[in-house]
């Protein structure tokens, strides 16, 4: 416990070493709480025992390193599930004060978590889709031609076609998508330009500054109270603002260029992966088994990923992944049989 409550602390501390503002408080909060039970642990082992005390758990000095180099959303989201895995509420030497704080350190981390999740939410979503379609959909067009008994020249130039096609529709899919879900958010934006100049004119007790509040969502009476508050201000900032009430949140869209490059070339990579044995020379029954365990992998390693930055179970999300892409390749393949048998 004692030497899982050091890492973790550096952890905490690693991390605000990075960030500014709130959220290197934030963090340096945890980890004075951190310390607090790391002294909790000292106390009862006494001086000799807390000074010879080894390195904390593999999985505590793994979240340690990833800290020290990366410190991204990443680790955050790993703390997170090390937070929620928290024995204290159980450990008869536990303080119920520190079972508390474990509680709320998971929700803490979870915190800081969703604003990374949202700050890298556009460009993630498209190079996770990107990635796994061009697994999916490049293997599957592989095993199709295969199994309707195209030779490797066939199958090689079909693999980098599919690349090629799959990578170019997916950049331009995200850029029109990400594009038209700006411009539709944009067409959704306060117009304040015309609005805060004419509040100074509304009549304080009659008027329908209330009704702009309640459009964009607050209950009426915090509506009416706010509205209320706005006019009697002198403040200009505060009318600049009015018909904005509610706060923007992060931008959980993203780049369009950002995405589209991302989108193509996780595509492109994954899409690559099917074809590397037969860009090596493999071919026949090899070349199909390498494909298949190198993108059986992969497809494992990206929902792994996705699970862990979900705050979800890594290898149930995996596994999941994993038999998405392999069923979607086994229908492929089957037609491929099926319609070169019948060709045949």
């Amino acid at each position: 416990m004692l030497a899982d409550e050091r890492e973790e602390a550096k952890v905490y501390r690693d991390l605000a070493a990075r960030r500014s503002g709130d959220e290197r408080e934030i963090l340096l909060g945890l980890a004075v709480a951190e310390e607090r039970h790391i002294a909790h642990w000292a106390r009862l082992l006494g001086d000799d025992d807390a000074a010879s005390a080894g390195r904390g758990s593999l999985r505590m000095r793994l979240l340690a390193w990833l800290g020290r180099r990366f410190g991204s959303v990443f680790v955050l989201a790993l703390a997170q599930r090390a937070e929620t895995r928290s024995t204290y509420r159980w450990d008869v030497d536990a303080t119920p004060a520190m079972a508390a704080d474990e509680r709320i350190h998971e929700e803490v981390v979870r915190g800081l978590a969703v604003r990374g999740r949202a700050r890298v939410s556009g460009t993630f979503r498209a190079a996770v889709f990107g990635a796994n379609d061009g697994l999916v959909s490049n293997l599957s067009l592989v095993l199709g031609v295969i199994g309707g008994g195209a030779a490797r020249g066939t199958i090689l130039l079909t693999g980098l076609a599919g690349l090629l096609a799959g990578a170019l529709s997916m950049g331009a899919g995200e850029y029109v998508s990400v594009r038209s879900q700006r411009e539709l958010l944009a067409a959704s934006a306060p117009d304040i330009s015309d609005a805060s100049r004419v509040l100074p004119q509304l009549d304080v007790d009659a008027n329908e500054l209330a009704l702009v509040y309640r459009a964009r969502g607050l209950p009426a009476e915090d509506a009416r109270k706010r509205a209320e508050h706005v006019l009697r201000s002198s403040d200009p900032a505060l009318a600049v603002a009015a018909t904005n009430p509610v706060p923007e949140g992060h931008d959980v869209v993203g780049s369009s260029l950002g995405a589209a490059v991302s989108s193509f070339l996780f595509f492109a990579s994954g899409a690559l992966i099917p074809i590397l044995p037969f860009l090596a020379g493999l071919s026949g029954g090899l070349a199909v088994t390498v494909s298949g365990v190198l993108v059986g992998i992969a497809l494992m390693l990206t929902g792994a990923v996705v699970g862990v930055l979900s705050g979800g179970p890594p290898l149930r999300r995996a596994l999941r992944q994993l038999a998405i892409g392999g069923g979607a390749a086994a229908v492929t393949y089957g037609l491929g049989l099926l319609f070169g048998a019948t060709v045949g």
